[in-house]
């Protein structure tokens, strides 16, 4: 069971990366943000399940970025989100 959720998080990341790099599906929109999102977290609980760190590291980083980048596309101006220093 862990594996068949582990392979739709893995989807629901490499669907809109082909998607972009096809020309299909922009990087500027909310699908693409939000599909990022729910892959990575899902991938990040199956980590933590699993105690596979580097993956925890990876995939919570993966999720931290789409928010940025959710933000960034829903603030509409183009620009990327701001980072904290």
């Amino acid at each position: 069971m862990i594996q068949t959720i582990s392979v739709i998080g893995a989807l629901l990341i490499l669907l809109p990366f082909v998607g972009s790099q096809l020309g299909r599906l922009s990087t500027r929109t909310v699908a693409y943000q939000v599909l990022n999102i729910i892959g990575s977290g899902v991938l990040t609980i199956v980590a933590v399940l699993e105690s596979q760190y580097g993956f925890i590291i990876l995939e919570a980083a993966w999720a931290v970025a789409s928010f940025a980048g959710l933000y960034s596309v829903l603030r509409g101006d183009g620009s990327p989100a701001p980072l904290s220093h």
